[in-house]
């Protein structure tokens, strides 16, 4: 488990964590979620004692990680995956860390074959591994010591379609054998996939602590999906009555406005054939965006211009 408590950390006159308070609960994968700026990594940090908080507290299994007897063994991590010596093979990396922390050697075989490292590959230099096989070397160091707790940021970057089932799969299971698990990503569509839990910072502070469905159902705003074969036809007939119509993602029209009885009577009113009629709700990156947006330190601006 880990406990934050009112925790605060101040770089000169800027405030990067500002009374944060959540707790990361075992058994369950917990998505931790924010724009650029918001404070994650510096919450991470300061979960790891990478820094010293200005104020509050921040506990692993009860203990702030510095009193940690056996510290790889409580907590794993992956904060950047290319922090690894490039003259090191995966293999003298994962040795090394095993060795430091008393750990029998027979673990490095055995994070490798679970991460999908092969001997051959494990015996070459870090320096030549792509983005992908450096993640991978990266999860397999953050549960070299078969830690009660998790903690990774951006795991699944640079991993291909199955890497990142992969990983998804990995956390579940973790999680299911009752680890606590936090798990920090920009990638919403995975994390709707992969989380139960959601903390949510904007400029240090506390947005949400809830489950995913909770969060996306208290924030969600139910619309419609349309399929049809006269689709301008049905679209000019939904926006005369007021209806806000865009393209969705999935095929189709988004319908705003009327709901699913409505919609139907109109296009039987007209003749028109209906292929899809079905209510639906925000996925979790629309309900985060329009949370998050106030909270955004660094925002771009559409145009039509290339600045030269």
């Amino acid at each position: 488990m880990i406990e934050a408590t009112e925790l605060t950390k101040r770089y000169g006159d800027r405030t990067a964590v500002d009374g944060l308070s959540f707790t990361v609960r075992p058994g369950r994968v917990t998505g931790f979620l924010g724009p650029n700026g918001a404070g994650k990594s510096t919450t991470m940090r300061l979960v790891l004692g990478l820094d010293r908080p200005t104020g509050g507290r921040v506990t692993v299994a009860g203990r702030p990680y510095a009193e940690l007897r056996a510290p790889l063994c409580t907590v794993g991590s992956l904060l950047d995956a290319g922090g690894v010596h490039g003259g090191r093979s995966a293999y003298q990396h994962l040795a090394a860390l095993a060795a430091s922390n008393g750990l029998p050697r027979r673990r490095v075989g055995d994070v490798l074959d679970l991460v999908g490292l092969p001997p051959a590959t494990a015996r070459k230099r870090a320096k030549g591994f792509s983005l992908g096989m450096g993640q991978r070397l990266g999860i397999a160091a953050a549960l070299l010591g078969d830690p009660e707790v998790l903690l990774l940021d951006e795991p699944v970057n640079g991993l291909d379609t199955e890497g990142v089932r992969w990983i998804r799969d990995l956390m579940k299971s973790l999680a299911a054998q009752g680890r606590t698990v936090f798990l920090s990503s920009h990638l919403m569509s995975e994390m709707e996939l992969t989380a139960d839990h959601l903390i949510v910072i904007g400029k240090g502070r506390l947005l949400a602590d809830t489950t995913v469905r909770d969060f996306i159902a208290s924030h969600s705003r139910v619309h419609t999906r349309v399929r049809a074969p006269e689709a301008e036809k049905l679209r000019a007939l939904l926006e005369a009555k007021g209806a806000d119509v865009s393209l969705d993602p999935r095929g189709g029209w988004r319908v705003d406005g009327p709901d699913t009885a409505a919609i139907g009577d109109l296009a039987r009113d007209h003749g028109l054939a209906l292929h899809e009629l079905a209510p639906a709700h925000s996925s979790l990156e629309e309900v985060y965006t329009a949370l998050s947006q106030d909270a955004q330190e660094y925002t771009a601006h559409a145009t039509t211009e290339v600045p030269r």
